[in-house]
């Protein structure tokens, strides 16, 4: 497997995570807890004297720094999980129960606390009010690298279309890193995604309204029209980030550049959403570059917590 498209894919990820909306509130959580508080408060001034200029993340007189560019939780958790591989998933877990420094979906909270008291996987994943979201489909990332099946971890905290996300990324980022095709990628994805399954239906769903749509960005409000109903408040349910993020992978033929801003302009998905497209173009661009003062340099780096897996991928592929 090509080297560059293993990076491609973590790299991607990360790039997509950065492009994700939450992001910068995530970072904004290395700031004084007054700055947030602020933040709610200017927000909740403008709501009731009905300002259309909303605050953003800001710094006043804290450093700047945590608020650049950069990714978040979910390159936070493919990190983890790319240190972590080599431990039975379960155990790799509960050395997470208890600790004060986890951020986390709600799933994975779930989970742990579900191991705390004894209740094992795959009923931790099973039991848990969030288990059809895409925590364990952005982990796959990591096994889909290695070719492996991502089941054993993604029953820790996912089941049903939160577990079906997870096989579809690893099948997708496998054929992704061994063929750079996006098109080949697509297809492995959905050989095990059930079509009587919701995200089976909707990755169909999806696919069709962007080969309608022509182009990424003229696939956003189809695609918001075909699997969007606004309804529900969480935007990382796997039977829509995983067919969004098939869907643009294929409408922009695996080129990251086209993808991924157009994932971030699903905002009710653009949690997730980018960091799955990033994981799936990537690929198929190799190595993340970006083009400063004539120069191409490698992208920034995903964050201080996942600064070591460029070792353990030297190591482990």
């Amino acid at each position: 497997m090509s080297g560059d498209r293993i990076a491609g894919a973590v790299v991607g990820l990360a790039v997509g995570d950065a492009a994700g909306w939450p992001a910068a509130r995530h970072r904004a959580a290395l700031h004084a807890p007054w700055s947030r508080r602020l933040h709610r408060e200017l927000d909740a001034f403008a709501e009731e004297h009905r300002l259309t200029t909303l605050p953003v993340p800001f710094a006043l007189n804290q450093p700047t720094a945590p608020l650049a560019v950069g990714p978040s939780d979910d390159a936070e958790w493919l990190a983890w999980t790319l240190l972590t591989m080599g431990t039975p998933r379960a155990d790799a877990f509960r050395t997470l129960v208890g600790r004060d420094d986890i951020r986390a979906r709600v799933s994975v909270a779930t989970a742990l606390d579900n191991l705390a008291r004894g209740v094992e996987p795959p009923a931790s994943g099973h039991d848990n009010p969030h288990h059809f979201d895409d925590a364990a489909a952005v982990r796959a990332v990591a096994y889909g690298l290695r070719g492996a099946a991502p089941d054993e971890d993604a029953q820790v905290t996912n089941a049903g279309d939160g577990l079906l996300g997870a096989r579809a990324v690893a099948a997708a980022v496998a054929e992704a890193v061994a063929t750079g095709s996006a098109a080949e990628a697509v297809g492995a994805a959905l050989a095990v995604l059930p079509e009587d399954t919701a995200i089976g239906h909707n990755a169909r769903l999806a696919l069709a309204a962007a080969r309608a749509a022509g182009d990424p960005f003229g696939a956003v409000p189809a695609l918001d029209a075909a699997l969007l109903d606004h309804v529900y408040s969480y935007g990382v349910g796997a039977a829509l980030t995983v067919p969004a993020a098939l869907a643009l992978t294929e409408a922009s033929d695996g080129e990251l550049g086209r993808a991924v801003p157009a994932a971030a302009c699903l905002a009710a998905l653009a949690d997730s959403a980018p960091a799955l497209t990033g994981a799936l173009t990537g690929p198929a661009g190799g190595t993340v570059r970006s083009r400063r003062g004539g120069s191409h340099q490698p992208a920034r780096s995903p964050a201080v917590a996942c600064r070591s897996w460029r070792a353990k991928i030297s190591s482990n592929f």
